[in-house]
């Protein structure tokens, strides 16, 4: 796990086939790559803009401009690009053929995927199909609410913790599950039944892709899906 501070990153090789560099941000720093936060709008593209402009929150808009400013920094540093030169695009859906699937990066030299939850950021970055997740370990009533729209057998581990070990446990299989459907660009337009991930200290297999936890923060959960070879 590499981190993003304040200084430019240093980075390694162009990731190739199933290599993968994953970083991760603090977004409330004031300076990240040796840019300045609050100078981000300037690099992003105008799409990127309106997304932000529509956040009605401040802590949330700070967290989007953070994070696509670090994912700029990071895919431009890979492409040898300046930050602002990066053009991002969007695949082609996997459900229904509309131009709303994966984001990706034009021309594909490279995969990516972007999560950003309260004030954590994670880049994934690799030669083939990959999804990052980190999400904060959520409250009794959001589990309540999500808990029986998963797998059955998911709900079913979960019901049979209490307290905050479902809380910890529901953390495991959203992380798991979001990085999944981010890797295959299915999103959620099919509904968080599959794939079975499981919220057990280890994720059960995906066939397919390769599945595994990643460190994160006290509060929250990570993940990563990464197509095998």
């Amino acid at each position: 796990m590499n981190q993003l501070g304040a200084e430019a990153a240093r980075l390694g090789p162009l990731p190739v086939g199933t290599d993968v560099a994953v970083w991760a941000l603090d977004t409330r720093l004031a300076v990240i790559g040796g840019r300045k936060a609050d100078g981000a709008e300037a690099l992003l593209d105008t799409g990127e803009r309106e997304r932000a402009a529509r956040l009605l929150r401040d802590s949330h808009r700070r967290s989007y401009l953070a994070s696509h400013l670090g994912l700029r920094l990071l895919l431009g540093g890979y492409l040898g690009l300046a930050p602002q030169e990066v053009v991002l695009v969007r695949e082609t859906c996997p459900c229904c053929g509309g131009p709303h699937g994966r984001p990706a990066v034009a021309g594909g030299a490279l995969h990516f995927s972007l999560s950003h939850s309260d004030d954590v950021a994670y880049f994934a970055f690799a030669g083939v199909p990959v999804g990052v997740d980190v999400e904060a370990v959520p409250g009794a009533e959001a589990v309540e609410d999500v808990l029986s729209t998963l797998h059955p057998a998911e709900t079913a581990e979960l019901t049979a913790l209490a307290g905050a070990d479902r809380a910890a446990g529901m953390a495991r299989v959203w992380s798991r599950k979001e990085a999944c459907l981010k890797a295959t660009g299915t999103g959620l337009a099919q509904g968080l039944v599959e794939p079975y991930v499981g919220s057990a200290d280890a994720p059960a297999p995906v066939p397919g892709w390769s599945l595994r936890d990643l460190s994160a923060p006290a509060g929250y959960a990570a993940a990563l899906a990464l197509l095998d070879a």
